[in-house]
């Protein structure tokens, strides 16, 4: 009797633990069910695959089912997102514009379906060359240092280049949306403009008024007397300024050959003239006479007329 009731309470005993240990392991099922997530996962080329998952983020989920990125592609949600039970997680390319929109429907900001449309509108893209002109540059060669009558000399004229650019540019809804430079090639390049700065030539007397030759004569006897101006004709520059610094004045200034000094006074015709200035063309017994205009000096033409040396 009593090996009986042993063996009961054995049995009972053998009941109890298993009992035990079945709630032990169901309720350690229901915990790791309850942490689980069921997640969809769309690749790029449309596959999709289910996984069940114990990761918070999509990194965490896509790094434990092996799937690595390329570099121009991406995530919705991005990688730093957690993710919960039965969301989708899909990689794309970097340009698709769904995260865009999913942004506007969780703000809840109101718009209709064209305008939905519209941002998932395909980007386009088109290769377009432009012509595009090079400016010439202008250089400057001084040659005077530091004299300020000076003058400007094209030596050699400008000329713009030419050069082609191809680009790589994107479009959604026929908006431009990036340009990207591919290459440059070109065509023709610009030529430089060269200018120099020159000093002027002083002359104190041009040669454009016809000349004639004479003979020279003693003082006292017939000189050869023509006329001129402070214009850029008679002397090559419009300054007035005479060979021996004074200033040109009509009624008193002559230019005469080097055998009159500076300052000499010569009577020529019966009027009172000082040697200030000389000439190129004036030589021997030749002398010219400063006028108000070109006009008055062509009006003078030639004259011979008796000069003679004023003590």
């Amino acid at each position: 009797m009593k090996r009986e009731e042993k063996a009961s309470i054995s049995i009972i005993k053998i009941i109890c633990v298993s009992i035990i240990l079945i709630l032990t392991s169901g309720i350690g099922v229901m915990a790791i069910n309850n942490n689980s997530k069921d997640v969809k996962i769309i690749l790029e080329n449309g596959y999709e695959m289910s996984v069940l998952t114990n990761k918070e983020t999509v990194s965490e989920i896509l790094e434990e089912n092996n799937i690595v990125l390329k570099e121009e592609q991406k995530t919705i949600p991005d990688m730093n997102q957690e993710i919960s039970d039965g969301q989708i997680i899909k990689i794309t390319d970097k340009s698709y514009t769904e995260v865009q929109i999913a942004k506007i429907s969780e703000e809840g900001v109101e718009t209709s379906l064209e305008e939905l449309l519209k941002n998932y509108a395909p980007i386009t893209e088109k290769i377009v060359v432009e012509q595009v002109v090079i400016p010439y540059e202008t250089i400057t060669k001084n040659a005077t240092g530091t004299d300020s009558d000076t003058s400007n000399k094209v030596l050699q004229q400008g000329k713009d280049g030419l050069k082609e650019i191809t680009y790589k540019i994107k479009y959604q809804n026929e908006v431009e949306i990036e340009k990207t430079v591919i290459s440059e090639n070109i065509i023709q390049e610009p030529v430089n403009k060269i200018v120099q700065v020159q000093k002027n030539v002083q002359t104190s007397r041009a040669e454009s008024l016809p000349r004639t030759s004479t003979t020279a004569v003693i003082d006292g006897e017939t000189y050869k007397i023509t006329a001129y101006c402070s214009c850029s004709k008679c002397c090559g520059k419009t300054t007035g300024r005479t060979a021996s610094g004074t200033q040109a004045t009509a009624g008193r200034t002559v230019a005469a050959s080097s055998k009159f000094a500076f300052g000499t006074k010569l009577n020529i015709g019966g009027h009172t003239y000082t040697v200030e200035d000389r000439g190129g063309a004036i030589t021997g017994n030749r002398i010219d006479i400063y006028v108000d205009s070109h006009s008055a000096a062509l009006q003078w033409g030639v004259k011979y007329l008796p000069v003679s040396v004023l003590e």
